[in-house]
């Protein structure tokens, strides 16, 4: 397996970084709109997971992550418009089932693709108000995750991260305490060493995942798991020290850290804490 970015992967990451950075402001249909123009929805695994972290990144509020990562591997092809699964067989905490055009639900009889309106999917409120996140009531579920969800899921929790990780060596370069900029203190430079290496090793074995997917490498299952649990270590590290980093203020309205916070939170939560997945390895 080649670990480095070809020619055509770089261009397309810095693309996708121009397009998402310009775009930002933008409404969420528009958005939605311009990405399916784009093509990125129907990316190979390896071209999707640099399409996802950068749209982590940004905390980007569309349908994209669960169409791409949720619905399309398991119906076999894109919806019409926005998708998601009910895959782990409860039903509980789905992403955007309140508002998915169609919903690829596993089930005993195997995966059925059905309307979104006419399944009984109520949101629930939760911490990140972007986050579209509802219980679905459906009999007969059983558990298929796949692994593309639990890729897509590690890299968009990464992509958060980053994030973090940028804002707070910003605001220690700028914040001054006892005449000097506080990210001069050996402290600090520890705790944003610490972020950046739980970032890079969970970066890195989201990234594996997505190679062992696109080769259908029979090792794929364990590495989505690895990657899954890798990232929710990583946003526990990078929550932790960025908000000290930013003195707790970063969980202030006022501050848009808060964002970037809550959704590395959320990805750690969505089908599967680090510890759950961790136990399932050692089986």
């Amino acid at each position: 397996m080649d670990f480095e970015f070809d020619e055509d992967q770089r261009l397309l990451q810095q693309m996708v970084r121009e397009t998402v950075t310009r775009s930002r402001s933008l409404p969420e249909e528009e958005l939605w709109a311009r990405y399916r123009e784009l093509g990125w929805l129907e990316a190979p695994p390896v071209e999707l997971a640099i399409v996802l972290e950068e749209l982590g990144y940004v905390a980007d509020p569309t349908p994209f992550l669960a169409t791409a990562t949720w619905f399309a591997p398991l119906a076999g092809r894109l919806p019409e418009g926005a998708g998601t699964a009910v895959c782990d067989g409860t039903g509980r905490f789905v992403l955007d089932a309140d508002r998915a055009d169609e919903i690829a639900l596993v089930t005993r009889d195997g995966v059925v693709v059905v309307k979104g309106p006419d399944v009984d999917a109520e949101r629930v409120e939760t911490f990140d108000p972007t986050l579209h996140v509802a219980h679905v009531n459906v009999p007969g579920l059983v558990a298929g995750v796949p692994d593309l969800a639990l890729m897509g899921l590690a890299i968009s929790t990464v992509g958060a991260c980053r994030r973090i990780l940028d804002m707070a060596v910003a605001h220690v370069k700028q914040r001054v305490q006892f005449g000097v900029p506080i990210g001069s203190f050996q402290a600090v430079k520890h705790k944003a060493a610490d972020m950046y290496v739980a970032i890079e090793r969970a970066r890195a074995l989201a990234y594996f995942s997505a190679l062992t997917i696109a080769e259908d490498d029979p090792r794929r299952g364990r590495a989505a798991a690895m990657a899954k649990a890798a990232a929710g270590e990583c946003q526990r590290v990078v929550f932790q020290h960025g908000l000290q980093l930013f003195g707790a203020m970063g969980f202030t309205w006022e501050n848009d850290l808060q964002i970037y916070l809550k959704r590395a939170k959320a990805g750690d939560l969505l089908l599967g804490t680090a510890a759950e997945h961790r136990r399932a390895l050692l089986t």
